[in-house]
């Protein structure tokens, strides 16, 4: 995969002053998190009375298509999330099938998406239970041919969620635990780039959302996602998606996360498997 460093470490500068790694990686919707669902920890280091913010960039490659998403975070008070993330999707395999069907012309769709989340209650590190947040994402197609052709009934829509994250302490071979358990209502076909709602439903849905990660020091973490998706058109079946990952934070300032993704049949197209790279600078 084509990446490119987005954020170049500097010696001595200030980003914060919450521990290492509570600032969690970048996720494709550009909320802090893992790399498919958000967790209930704040983007940066910046704990209260400070700012502070992130800067992303990940690239997937599954066997018929590539996603690649850029995205921003700021962080108010380690109260206050706002993040912004531009999504990219490679149409090369997809437009042949359409072609057949539909005659289109395509070869990327193109998604904005635009998020706040808010933190709620508690602490990850130190509360019983945990760090609850409460977030908004809204995404706007900037191309709706493809997902109306297929039955998608709207451009944009709103993601709600409620997230809870727990660090539990020397839980695993004296090794720190991370859990995460995010409650989603959407109505977004593939995360929203296939458009919104369909001919069998448009409505939102709850969705339940789930990843786990074990530090196997302060620098190294591992572990899994798992996604639940909704499934509103009769054009193709909609999977629900999980990764095994590996992030790495070599420095407050930089973390790195490589993952092995299954996106199930995406839009007709069976058992996408592959990568994903992604590169997140924190000041």
């Amino acid at each position: 995969m084509a990446v490119a460093l987005l954020f170049v470490p500097v010696a001595g500068a200030d980003i914060g002053s919450r521990i290492w790694a509570t600032g969690g990686v970048t996720t494709i919707e550009g909320s802090a998190g893992g790399g498919l669902v958000p967790w209930a920890l704040l983007g940066s280091y910046a704990s209260d009375e400070e700012w502070g913010g992130t800067l992303a960039l990940s690239r997937a490659e599954v066997d018929d298509y590539s996603l690649s998403v850029t995205g921003a975070g700021l962080n108010w008070n380690n109260r206050l999330e706002l993040t912004v993330a531009r999504q990219t999707l490679d149409l090369d395999s997809l437009v042949f099938t359409l072609k057949d069907g539909f005659g289109l012309e395509q070869d990327e769709l193109n998604q904005d998406i635009f998020g706040a989340k808010v933190r709620l209650v508690g602490d990850v590190l130190y509360s019983p239970w945990g760090q609850w947040s409460a977030g908004v994402q809204y995404k706007r197609q900037r191309d709706f041919t493809v997902p109306s052709a297929i039955g998608a009934r709207d451009d944009s829509g709103t993601d709600v969620y409620v997230s809870g994250s727990k660090l539990f302490f020397a839980a695993v071979m004296e090794r720190n635990l991370l859990v995460n358990l995010t409650a989603r209502a959407t109505r977004a076909n593939q995360g929203g780039l296939l458009g919104f709602g369909g001919d069998r439903n448009n409505s939102h849905e709850l969705m339940m959302e789930g990843s786990v990660g074990l530090f196997l020091n302060r620098q190294w973490l591992v572990g899994a996602e798992y996604r639940q998706k909704p499934d509103n058109l009769s054009f193709a079946t909609e999977d629900d998606w999980w990764d095994l990952f590996v992030a790495w934070v070599p420095d407050r300032r930089l973390a790195i996360t490589g993952a092995l993704v299954n996106l199930g049949d995406v839009a007709t197209l069976e058992d996408q498997q592959g990568l994903y790279l992604s590169l997140q600078g924190s000041f």
